[in-house]
């Protein structure tokens, strides 16, 4: 379905108004139905790997890292779980009859046109184009891909569309350039109680990295008629490499626009550093602002500054549909 569509589907019988949270006939907020089981079985025989089903946000995402890259921030060398892994969700319309794909991508510089050419010959669109980093090597982009319709449908679109690319889970090699890496695991390397009590939140080890992932549970953004939420990429989130005296974070901040200068400033007063700010989404409401960082110290300062730019969540003068 293109563009011109979406925002009419959105719209359609006053079941998804642009002001005030989405309701039903009946006045009630209306609740994201369910992926069948035989719909994550399409999704996950078009991509060829197997998902994971988010049953409280009903969503089904699959990982899509770029293993076969090696990556340096700063000519230190970071692993990929730290923020160069890509992924793809589909949920359902909050009216049910249609299902939204929205994804991530991880791209080397000469491999964002031609994904866009694939794009569009498979029927899907282009959200967004942008950095997550500065001095990483090689220079990395990430490009955002939308579509909506049947489930299985939408999901051979999707393949069609990364088929040719190292995205495609078919065509990442068997451990890719994480062969060999020390058995260390986030466990290991850093005092997870101790960052759980700064970021208040409790985080997940993935390889050599410990993540933060948090949901936007005070505001409800509608894109296409479904509801945006952690699990298709509405989130902000925290992830360290290294180690708990000499640790990166990584991450990104999920902003009603009356909330980006605050946290900026709260950023810098930690001293990380901002290396992106832009949208990940068309046509959502109210709209939504991603502002990406960095940062390189004790793991626990670190922290701080993640839990800094939290605290400014929800606090910006903003209109839209908040509850």
């Amino acid at each position: 379905m293109r563009r011109r569509n979406f925002l009419k589907t959105a719209g359609v019988a006053g079941a998804i108004p642009f002001c005030g949270a989405p309701v039903g006939q009946m006045g009630m907020p209306l609740k994201t139905p369910p992926l069948t089981t035989q719909e994550q079985d399409a999704i996950a025989t078009a991509l060829g790997r197997k998902g994971t089903y988010n049953e409280a946000q009903s969503t089904y995402s699959v990982p899509l890292p770029r293993n076969d890259l090696t990556v340096t921030v700063k000519n230190n060398p970071v692993p990929i779980p730290f923020g160069f892994g890509g992924w793809v969700a589909f949920k359902k319309t909050l009216d049910g009859k249609q299902t939204v794909m929205m994804s991530d991508t991880v791209l080397l510089e000469a491999e964002v046109n031609p994904l866009i050419d694939a794009t569009h010959a498979a029927g899907l669109e282009v959200g967004a184009i942008h950095n997550h980093f500065f001095y990483e090597q090689p220079r990395i982009f990430y490009m955002h891909l939308h579509g909506m319709g049947d489930t299985a449908a939408l999901a051979e679109k999707y393949a069609k569309a990364i088929r040719n690319t190292k995205l495609f889970p078919a065509n990442q090699a068997s451990g890719g350039a994480t062969a060999g890496a020390p058995a260390s695991t986030g466990s290991d390397l850093f005092d997870l109680a101790a960052l759980d009590g700064v970021v208040k939140y409790k985080g997940v080890v993935n390889g050599p990295t410990y993540k933060y992932t948090v949901g936007r549970d005070d505001v409800q953004i509608v894109a296409m008629g479904a509801e945006m939420t952690a699990a298709i990429g509405l989130n902000s989130w925290a992830s360290f490499a290294g180690k708990q005296s000499d640790a990166h974070i990584a991450g990104d901040i999920a902003m009603l626009d009356g909330e980006v200068n605050n946290v900026v400033k709260a950023l810098r007063q930690h001293n990380l550093e901002i290396v992106a700010l832009h949208h990940h989404m068309l046509g959502e409401q109210p709209r939504t602002i991603f502002l990406h960082y960095y940062g390189r110290g004790p793991a626990t300062d670190l922290a701080k500054g993640f839990r800094a730019a939290l605290d400014q969540l929800g606090k910006g003068k903003t209109s839209g549909m908040q509850h």
